[in-house]
């Protein structure tokens, strides 16, 4: 029993084919009985049918070879973005199938219907292309492919399983540190990213080299210039080893949701590619987390394994249901960050009545270093704010979404005068003006 099941019933499948060539046979019955020259017709019909059915099953079933392939998948994949999937397959049949490739991706992607269809001659490739787009870090489990080869007429499928099934893990975006990171770092670079102009002369002296056309004529060294009779220019660098921290709000106010992902996501994202930049210009970072209690911590570093410690603590991070305790954030700056130091903190700062709730703290935080508050404005209340109204709920709606766009900039404004320095960005420019903002404070000497 058990070889009869794996042989007529896990193994094939008859599709659509069969039962419309089985209808016509059936109909040529019915006609049969009206008129009884179509019987015969109809019993020769038949037979022809289960001859096809019985030989195409006999071809696909015995054949020791069927197809083969396989799933490669970018891993981590990358939350937040496009992540390609790829699917080969070869037909090892000595003879031409068509076959029918039915994918079972991870359950959170919720992509049900994945079906591809390819004729293959005998020992023919083909390579399949789709998709995804993770919203949510974690675990994804691609489970084992399906493929139903049929050949001839078509009227029994033979399925294959393809061992494909792997867990991959999701981490924060990948491909946007490597993207950012060649914005900022490529001389051709000039897309989001700008180019700040330096005020006077960083303080770490680099080398003494020839003169070339374009050198500042202020940096001449006239001592090494006598010496070797041939201009000579002082070279300096930026200023390295420098601390600079990220610190990430973990309450419920960055759990409001933008596109499939909620704040706390991208600040997730932009974290990780604004510390690759900073690696990569010399600086030392490190990584806080709070709520209404300290979440993780990581000391400042430069190393070749910090960006690594970095994206596996951002990866595990969670949104807490609670208020952010901007007092337990002071202490926790004061005991475990030393030395004055450039703090990018991301949060959610909505009214005036929030900010007069922190902004003791955050003064008193920028006392001892150089704090710089990111927060987010909403957009679609800023595309209410833009509406033709019609009615009187129209008029409500655009007046409140004016007020608060108002208190976002009248936010902005304050922690200015206060000597914060301050980003007011949406979401999706997130990581471009963190990254500017942190260039523009390298470039004016700030840190």
């Amino acid at each position: 029993m058990k070889f009869l099941y794996r042989i007529f019933i896990k193994n094939f499948f008859l599709p659509y084919e069969f039962f419309i060539a089985l209808l016509g046979v059936a109909v040529l019955f019915v006609l049969g009985f009206v008129w009884s020259g179509l019987f015969l017709i109809a019993q020769a019909a038949l037979g022809l049918f289960l001859a096809l059915v019985l030989l195409e099953f006999v071809i696909l079933q015995f054949n020791k070879q069927a197809i083969k392939g396989g799933r490669i998948v970018f891993n981590p994949l990358s939350v937040g973005d496009d992540n390609k999937v790829k699917i080969h397959l070869t037909n090892k049949f000595n003879f031409t199938v068509r076959t029918v490739l039915y994918d079972n991706p991870p359950k959170q992607l919720q992509l049900r219907n994945l079906k591809f269809s390819v004729v293959l001659t005998s020992g023919q490739s083909h390579q399949f292309e789709y998709m995804i787009h993770p919203t949510d870090r974690g675990e994804y489990e691609f489970k084992n492919i399906y493929v139903y080869c049929s050949t001839l007429t078509h009227l029994v499928q033979r399925k294959v399983e393809i061992e494909a099934a792997s867990v991959v893990p999701a981490y924060p975006s990948i491909i946007q540190m490597k993207q950012y990171e060649l914005k900022v770092f490529a001389q051709t670079a000039n897309t989001g990213i700008k180019k700040i102009r330096r005020l006077g002369h960083n303080n770490e002296f680099e080398q003494i080299k020839n003169y070339v056309q374009g050198d500042d004529i202020r940096t001449v060294n006239w001592k090494a210039t006598s010496r070797r009779n041939e201009l000579m220019v002082n070279q300096y660098q930026d200023e390295r080893e420098q601390q600079v921290f990220t610190i990430i709000d973990k309450s419920r106010a960055m759990r409001m949701p933008f596109n499939d992902l909620t704040l706390l996501d991208y600040a997730i994202n932009s974290t990780l590619a604004f510390s690759n930049v900073c690696i990569r210009k010399g600086d030392k970072v490190g990584l806080m987390t709070f709520s209404d209690k300290l979440g993780a911590k990581l000391a400042a570093d430069r190393s070749k394994h910090q960006l690594s410690k970095i994206m596996e603590l951002l990866y595990s991070q969670k949104t807490r249901f609670l208020e952010a305790n901007y007092e337990l954030l002071y202490h926790g700056i004061r005991n475990h960050i030393k030395g004055r130091s450039l703090i990018m903190l991301y949060t959610n700062i909505e009214s005036d009545y929030a900010l007069k709730r922190v902004l003791p703290m955050l003064k008193r935080i920028n006392q001892k270093h150089v704090l710089c508050v990111i927060f987010f404005e909403n957009t679609e209340v800023q595309k209410t704010t833009e509406m033709q109204p019609k009615n009187v709920k129209d008029i409500y709606l655009k007046t409140f979404a004016e007020k608060y766009t108002m208190d976002n900039k009248r936010v902005a404004l304050e922690l200015r005068k206060n000597g914060i320095q301050t980003v007011l960005t949406t979401p999706e420019n997130l990581t471009i003006d963190s990254i500017n903002k942190y260039l523009e404070l390298k470039a004016r000497g700030v840190i």
